[in-house]
């Protein structure tokens, strides 16, 4: 644990990267692996992962995420995108994928799917957005820990335009919807904020005990 807390305290939003250093595929990975074990509702994971190297790509995204550096000049780019009909096909793929996984059969766990559609199937088209998307924060959770024991770094974004994101990823058609950048790579030297003092609240301010 106190190598997690020293990670934590490495890690910080990089503001500028190294465009000449590459993460490996070794490394990478590991840090898709990471995001695959991310735990999310259900286990459902409503979401996909695209991992962005073209550069020709990137420097399209590049002026729809505010003009920051980090989208052409990291590694890779990688963008979460959230299922945007999350519906019944979806828990029934899951489900034919858990009964297969564990050996059982599906009919065993019918309650549970359907029990599963019901809550799913309750939220409105807004809340059920909301919901997808703090999923692929979970995931990001993951990235990020898993990245700082690599000593990668990441820099989770979300100043850029979504539908743009989409229009130029081609998401709509796959029935998706970017909510959240990360950029991974290694900082620059010339990046003054890897110095700042890491800024948070107290114990004091933060925890309430009861």
């Amino acid at each position: 644990m106190s190598n997690f807390i020293q990670d934590a305290n490495w890690r910080y939003a990089t503001k500028k990267f190294d465009s000449t250093k590459k993460v490996s595929e070794s490394d990478l990975n590991t840090l898709k692996e990471a995001i695959r074990l991310s735990a999310s509702s259900y286990g459902l994971q409503p979401y996909k992962v695209l991992i962005i190297e073209n550069p020709e790509i990137r420097a399209l995204l590049q002026p729809v995420s505010w003009g920051q550096s980090q989208i052409v000049d990291a590694s890779q780019v990688i963008v979460f995108a959230t299922e945007m009909n999350f519906n019944d096909e979806h828990i029934d793929k899951y489900v034919t994928n858990l009964a297969t996984t564990r050996g059982i059969s599906e009919e065993s766990i019918k309650g549970y799917a359907d029990f599963m559609k019901m809550k799913v199937n309750a939220l409105n088209d807004e809340q059920k957005s909301v919901w997808t998307a703090k999923q692929a924060y979970l995931a990001l959770g993951n990235l990020l820990n898993a990245a700082a024991e690599l000593k990668i770094d990441v820099t989770p974004m979300e100043g850029f335009e979504s539908e743009k994101y989409n229009e130029i990823l081609g998401l709509e058609k796959l029935g998706l919807q970017a909510v959240l950048v990360a950029t991974i790579g290694y900082r620059h030297q010339d990046d003054a904020t890897q110095h700042y003092a890491k800024v948070r609240k107290s114990n004091e301010e933060l925890f309430i005990n009861l």
